[in-house]
Formats: structure tokens, sequence, C-alpha cells
């Protein structure tokens, strides 16, 4: 499933074409892209065709496109979502929903969104005040407004957010008596995380990801988040993790931070840290990756 550096590198890709952009026509191609959309606010086509895209904005694994002060267009990508820019006319295989725009910058433009698995969307959302009254989330170049979707407003700000309170979410991991690794991917306390990722920091500050995160003291949370700022950055930097090809950015070029995992998906290989095999786990019907002696439960 696409984590956050992947949905950045689309947020990113999208911003200098979108921003300003006006929406000249839409072409539903399959209902079951539109799950979340609230057909009371109108037919999503007709809500849609004519509005002009105000920036890109993204908070964890969520991006959104305000349309004005009122509502916005809300994007989540799913297991196979992709949203690629191409000249007028070009598909992709599994276009779900195609839009034309007319870019400021680039003239008119198409921006699919593919869905193989469908189980992405898009959606158009009316806008709430943010609970802080600090901007929505992560707006690159542009300043994201203090309002965000309704369906994206339970989710928490992620690391990388200008205004993620690092202070109150280390007090409020230190209230959870659950293991540090289910606290990390808790997208209600610090969004953006998934497994690899939360592998890849745990790895990174020699920490356990059963460690019970009641009993860790606030500097060695504080590592840990420093950890995953460095672990996100770093896939940012390298284009997000791509193990197939449906992870890729709006060019449709596939990402590499797989190629510099320490942790996730290297069982049985040396620790590039110490030379222990790496063991793999059962965790949540998923997998845990780390190693036996860097990260030791404490």
């Amino acid at each position: 499933m696409p984590e956050l550096p992947e949905v950045e590198v689309v947020r990113h890709g999208l911003e200098p074409a979108i921003t300003g952009a006006l929406v000249t026509s839409v072409d539903v191609r399959d209902a079951r892209s539109l799950r979340r959309h609230d057909r009371a606010a109108g037919e999503f086509a007709d809500v849609l065709t004519g509005r002009r895209i105000e920036s890109a904005v993204r908070r964890g694994k969520f991006l959104w496109f305000p349309l004005g002060a009122t509502d916005a267009l809300v994007t989540h990508l799913g297991m196979s979502g992709q949203v690629l820019l191409r000249e007028p006319g070009v598909d992709d295989l599994h276009t779900r929903i195609a839009l034309t725009i007319e870019s400021a910058r680039h003239g008119e433009l198409r921006v699919n969104f593919a869905d193989q698995r469908i189980f992405g969307s898009m959606s158009i959302d009316r806008l709430v005040p943010t609970a802080d009254g600090r901007p929505a989330g992560f707006a690159g170049a542009s300043t994201a407004a203090a309002r965000i979707p309704s369906q994206v407003a339970h989710i928490a700000r992620d690391a990388l957010d200008p205004a993620f309170d690092r202070t109150a979410v280390i007090t409020c991991i230190r209230r959870r008596n659950s293991a540090i690794k289910r606290v990390l991917l808790d997208q209600t306390l610090i969004s953006g995380i998934g497994n690899i990722y939360a592998d890849e920091a745990l790895w990174a500050a020699r920490v356990h990801g059963e460690q019970t995160a009641s009993r860790m003291s606030r500097a060695r949370i504080g590592t840990l988040l420093d950890a995953v700022t460095e672990v996100l950055q770093k896939a940012l930097a390298e284009g997000g993790t791509s193990f197939d090809a449906q992870y890729v950015n709006v060019n449709g070029e596939s990402g590499y931070f797989a190629h510099s995992l320490n942790a996730y998906g290297q069982a049985g290989r040396p620790c590039p840290r110490c030379g222990t095999p790496i063991v793999r786990t059962a965790f949540m019907n998923r997998s845990s990756h780390f190693c036996t002696v860097c990260q030791r439960r404490r």
C-alpha cells in the first residue's frame, strides 16, 4: 500500500501543473472509484467541472485539492491508485476517472486516476476547520489553509508536517501500554507511517517493535521520532518504495527506496550494522523485520 513518501511524491509532482488549473471536463468511467463521494453534494462530474484547483495538500496518506473555501477534491490511492499527468487524450490502463484541466503553466493536460484494485477513490468533500487552528497539511510551495476535508479530519499530523507537535506526541506515546510498533501505526496519533517505514525507523533507532511504549523514556521516544523523520525524508528523496509497477509517480516512474532498506524485507540477510541475520515475525496479518542484537527488548 502506498505510504507517506509515495503520496508526497505524487503531491509534489502534481503541484506545478494543477495549482490554479481549471477543470474543463470530467469523465467518470467506474463509479466504484466514487465510493467516498457524498452524492448529496451533487454529482461528482457536475460539481467538479468548471472549478479551479487552488493547490495540492497532503496529510499522512491523504491528498486533496482545495476548490475554494468550502470544498475540495479528495484523493486516496488505496492499494494501487495512481494519479498520472498526461498529454490531452492519453489514456492509461485501469483509468477509472479522467480529468481534463487547463493549466496556467502547461496548457491543456489530462489527469488520469488509474486504480487496478479499485480500493482508492476520488470525492468532493466539505472543508472544516482544523482542530488546532494551524494549516491543514503539507502543501509544498503553497500555504495550506486551516481547513481540512471532513473525511480526513480524524487523521493526525505526520512527522514532516510543519505543525507537527512533537512534545504532545511524545506525551501521548508514553501513555500507551501497547507495543511501540502498534503505536507508530496508529494514524490518529501520528500519520503516514506504514509497515515498511515503521520497521526501518525502529531499526534505525535500535528499538524492538514489541517494546511497551509507556516504558520508554521521553528521550528514547524522541530518538525514534528523529529516526521516523529521517527515514521518511530519505525515502522521499529517493522517490518512495516500489515493489511492483503499481507504485509510480505522476510520470509513471517507480521509486527505488526499496534498494536502501535495512530491515524490511531483509529476512535472513546480515544486519548492516552488526551482521546478525535479520529476523521476520508475524505481526497484525503482516510481518515485522528486525535485528535480534541491535534491537533488544528492554
